[in-house]
């Protein structure tokens, strides 16, 4: 019995030779098969219900809306929702790519700048220090703003003025509001460019703001407080407002006068 297990053994050690001799020789490894690398889907993340994407990944379905500003202030570009606010951001007519690639991530002089649009939208529109007022309150449900910084590279003072060509720039009288100092030169307030004027350095070039320039809530902004109103009210100092939602061409205060773009 043993014997004859050991010619079987042998039998089969002799037809696998046999078979390995005979075969046919592999004569090449296929390059083209491999694991398919999945896309990199970059989108908003955050959201419960709402999903913005890249525009490029294509994470939305295709019947998705595209550069959607639904629920935002397209005046003060906020947005009362994240996703909104990043979709409407990411239009190439509202948000200049050369720009945002000037624009640091954070304050700190060592910050690096965003890397592109998609990442300028996603971390503009989440809440910052410009959108809360005294660190624990919202200026306005439109919390969700993608406008380019007031110090940022990418909005200088030179950038700004150009904003405001064929505009002119008229300082009211005392409790006026910018449709009636319009009006009393001929023209028409032009309210898309309350935004401009809203910046302490262009304040700083028509007033004498010599209270210092200070962030303030109200539809009569920007405004310089007259000097003779109640020291609470900072007399002398120029006034513009986080709450950009606010901005109106009707607004007044009587403590103030109104630096008003009329055309």
């Amino acid at each position: 019995m043993r014997m004859f297990n050991s010619w079987l053994n042998l039998f089969w050690i002799f037809l696998h030779l046999f078979i390995f001799q005979f075969s046919p020789r592999i004569s090449a490894i296929r390059k083209d098969i491999g694991f398919l690398e999945k896309p990199i889907c970059r989108n908003t993340v955050q959201g419960r219900y709402l999903l913005s994407d890249d525009n490029e990944s294509g994470c939305c379905p295709g019947k998705a809306e595209k550069f959607s500003c639904h629920g935002c202030n397209l005046l003060s570009q906020c947005c009362n929702s994240y996703e909104f606010c990043v979709s409407c951001c990411l239009n190439p007519s509202r948000t200049q790519k050369e720009q945002v690639l000037k624009v640091k991530i954070a304050k700190q002089a060592t910050a690096g700048t965003y890397a592109g649009v998609f990442d300028f939208c996603a971390g503009r529109c989440r809440h910052n220090s410009e959108s809360v007022v005294h660190e624990n309150a919202y200026l306005s449900d439109f919390h969700h703003c993608f406008s380019l910084p007031s110090n940022s590279s990418g909005a200088g003072n030179t950038q700004l003025e150009g904003r405001l060509n064929g505009i002119n720039v008229i300082v009211g009288r005392q409790s006026e509001s910018c449709d009636s100092v319009c009006k009393s030169n001929g023209q028409s307030c032009v309210p898309n460019k309350l935004l401009v004027l809203n910046q302490c350095e262009i304040m700083q070039k028509y007033m004498t703001c010599k209270g210092a320039c200070l962030a303030s809530m109200g539809a009569d902004q920007p405004a310089e407080v007259v000097d003779d109103a109640p020291k609470n009210l900072n007399p002398g100092a120029c006034l513009f407002t986080r709450a950009q939602a606010m901005l109106s061409c009707d607004g007044s205060h009587p403590f103030t006068r109104r630096l008003c773009p009329c055309a």
